[in-house]
């Protein structure tokens, strides 16, 4: 097949094509200093669900698994694979799988056949699948037949029929043509020894997992974490937060994403904690799991998902107080909405931010609320470094002055796979990761923390002036009547961009004009340019399939509006 220009590499520290490799010295100062191993990323789980064979490793809406049932499924999956497919170690095999069970022993199980699960989620279409699969060399797909509509088989057929793929493993549904069942599988591949599996011989200095990036048109994003960095991530942030046997973690959001892998999944597995996933980001499914299961940590929530919850009568005669990290992420929470969850639900909200190339940041569980409420705190790793650059040069800021930020470290990736005209603009000549977000350095009770203050691409050009859509937001928020916003550019013939804000208002309340929003906002000290010049009202934002505001979407929306516009004034 044309599309497969990803062959099987050979162990040793063979370089891989398409792969940007961490410098020796680099690797070895890691190695050195305890970070990473010099073991597999299925090794680390392996030896993890050994010391816990007993404990509680999963609970999800039909099934509780030990450590030991549930490596014990994941052993038989890989042999499975090998018995019943054409993939074999080096394959990539993308996945189009929700939160049950089947999705974690597969994946599991990928990594123990040395295949390289690429994230993907089923919301993507056969488009997107198809790109990413050639752009990774992926063979295999595994799919969730029962996911959503029924949508699933009738892609899966067409990437099969189309020689996108040549594997196709069908979970929950019928298998057609020369689909392989995962109960099927699973069944054949638990009556082999593992003793040999594949993991055990692979070079942990080449790829994982792949995780992707932003959208997937045009040249896919895609993230070639390795295995002892992507341990390492994992392991790092289960430490930075405390868990290990006893620690219970709800995850509400897709598992199948870097996000749902590295603060969800692995770092509960690596620190023999329990993971409950839940099916869905629903509200009353959320409360009544944190009934059933008490939980100490939900480690990523979408401020979207906060504010519901807040608003949920529900939620007042739900017992939190088993959490003690409420963690949210993805975009910026109001302080008002952090004030009110902490006095009406007595939750205690840190913030975190992260990325699929590697970076993660989060608040200390006992800092200030000024660090809490204003920053996304500290890295995990101490090995982690940060540089605060004007954006498009190599040239840092002072603390306290906004510009782009831009990392490297232990577990961030040196480059996208496949892509060496797009990471030389991506990563800096030292390997710093621009990350295309606007952020500050500051030092709050001793601690160097950051905040994040936008996007370079979320900043609205109004002229020879620069609006910064977060700023304006969380003034909005203030307003009484607003339970949600999304402020985004319009275009405009004459300043080329203007802002439009979409609101969500609180039942019951009068609408907002242009007029009676800016009088709010000019008596909260907003600067008269930066006022939005368009009141867009909505039931709901749109949001990404983990949970963002799909900002494109509102872009898109009032630029067509505008459009429309202009066509019937004409």
């Amino acid at each position: 097949m044309l599309h497969r220009e990803v062959p099987s590499f050979p162990s040793g520290g063979a370089r891989e094509a398409g792969v940007v490799p961490y410098p020796e010295d680099v690797v070895a100062n890691y190695r050195a200093a305890g970070y990473w191993n010099g073991r597999t990323l299925p090794a680390e789980l392996k030896a993890a669900a050994l010391k816990h064979a007993d404990r509680t490793a999963l609970v999800t809406a039909e099934v509780t698994l030990s450590y030991r049932d549930l490596y014990a499924s994941a052993e038989g999956f890989a042999a499975g694979l090998a018995e019943t497919t054409g993939l074999r170690p080096g394959d990539a095999v993308m996945f189009q799988m929700g939160n049950v069970v089947e999705t974690v022993v597969s994946y599991l199980g990928s990594l123990m056949a040395g295949i390289r699960p690429v994230c993907t989620l089923p919301q993507h279409g056969v488009r997107e699948i198809s790109v990413l699969a050639r752009h990774v060399g992926a063979r295999g797909l595994i799919f969730q037949a029962d996911f959503g509509r029924g949508r699933l088989p009738v892609h899966a057929r067409e990437l099969l029929a189309e020689g996108v793929v040549d594997d196709v493993i069908v979970a929950r549904g019928s298998v057609f043509d020369s689909a392989v069942a995962y109960t099927d599988l699973l069944r054949i591949g638990m009556s082999v020894d593992p003793a040999d599996l594949p993991y055990r011989t692979l070079d942990p200095g080449q790829v994982a997992v792949f995780q992707l990036s932003g959208g997937t048109t045009g040249l896919p994003k895609v993230a070639p974490r390795l295995h002892e960095e992507y341990a390492y991530n994992a392991s790092a942030w289960a430490g930075k937060l405390g868990w290990g046997p006893g620690t219970v973690a709800l995850y509400p959001l897709p598992i199948m994403h870097n996000a749902g892998i590295s603060v969800a999944l692995q770092p509960a597995l690596l620190s023999g904690a329990t993971l409950v996933l839940a099916p869905s980001a629903s509200i009353d499914t959320l409360l009544d799991l944190i009934k059933a299961t008490r939980p100490d940590v939900i480690p990523l929530v979408p401020p979207a998902l906060a504010v519901r919850l807040l608003e949920e009568p529900r939620s007042r005669g739900t017992d939190m107080s088993s959490i003690k990290d409420f963690i949210v992420g993805g975009q910026k929470l109001a302080m008002e909405i952090t004030e009110r969850l902490r006095d009406v639900l007595g939750i205690q909200v840190r913030q975190k931010f992260g990325m699929a190339e590697g970076m993660f940041l989060v608040t200390p569980r006992d800092a200030s609320e000024q660090l809490r409420h204003h920053t996304v705190g500290a890295p995990l790793s101490p090995a982690d470094e940060i540089r605060i650059l004007q954006p498009d040069t190599d040239i840092e800021v002072a603390d306290g002055e906004i510009g782009e930020l831009c990392v490297r470290g232990p577990y961030t990736i040196r480059g996208y796979f496949r892509a060496e005209q797009h990471n030389a603009e991506a990563f800096t000549a030292e390997g710093f990761y621009r990350t295309g977000d606007l952020a500050r350095r500051h030092v709050i009770d001793g601690v160097t923390c950051y905040s994040i203050d936008g996007r370079i691409k979320d900043v609205i050009n109004r002229g020879v002036e620069k609006i910064h859509a977060d700023e304006v937001e969380e003034l909005i928020m203030r307003h009484p009547d607003v339970a949600n916003v999304a402020l985004v550019a319009m275009p405009d013939k004459v300043l080329g961009e203007r802002g439009c804000a979409y609101l969500v208002l609180e039942p019951g309340t009068q609408p907002l004009t242009v007029e009676s929003l800016s009088t709010f906002l000019l008596a909260q000290g907003l600067a008269k340019y930066k006022l939005p010049e368009r009141v867009e009202p909505v039931a709901s934002l749109p949001l990404s399939n983990v949970g963002k505001v799909a900002k494109k979407e509102l872009r898109d929306d009032i630029a067509r509006k505008l459009a429309e516009e202009l066509t019937s004034d004409a």
